[in-house]
């Protein structure tokens, strides 16, 4: 897992509208990437229908948030449609993996991410992160809003 204090990998990926999206973009704000296994999992819906429960923390702290997984960004709209969430997915698609492998979340033999978290600063520089010991663990929302307020 990346390391805290690191300088966050840059990458671009399409987000559930087709649209490319870069962590450059957010350049000065802070940004929380959710790395996840699979679109339509039960363990997957879970851990972000209870993320939308904090969306209104997360923007009065000017936090954004962007799911990530390995799925496409079809597969992502579709997702985000039948959970009636707001956040952003990103399509780690192809290459497969490449920007959760960059930042330490990819388990190459299972052909998803764990399910980590990476919080970055307006810096770039990563401020907290958090990887379960396995992808069948959620880890709940209070540990993201105990980080931001950190």
């Amino acid at each position: 897992m990346i390391e805290v204090g690191a300088k966050a990998p840059e990458f671009t990926l399409p987000d559930h509208a087709g649209q490319e999206v870069s962590l450059s973009d957010f350049a000065g704000r802070r940004v929380l990437l959710a790395f996840y296994p699979l679109d339509f999992s039960p363990v997957c819906s879970d851990q972000l229908a209870r993320y939308r429960g904090i969306q209104a923390e997360l923007d009065a702290a000017d936090v954004t948030m962007f799911g990530i997984s390995v799925d496409s960004a079809f597969a992502h709209k579709a997702f985000r449609d039948h959970l009636g969430i707001e956040t952003s997915l990103l399509a780690d698609f192809e290459p497969k993996g490449a920007v959760a492998e960059a930042y330490g979340a990819y388990l190459g033999p299972a052909g998803h991410s764990n399910r980590s978290l990476v919080l970055i600063g307006p810096d770039g520089v990563v401020e907290w992160v958090h990887e379960t010991d396995t992808p069948l663990d959620v880890p709940g929302p209070n540990l993201i809003l105990e980080a931001i307020r950190a």
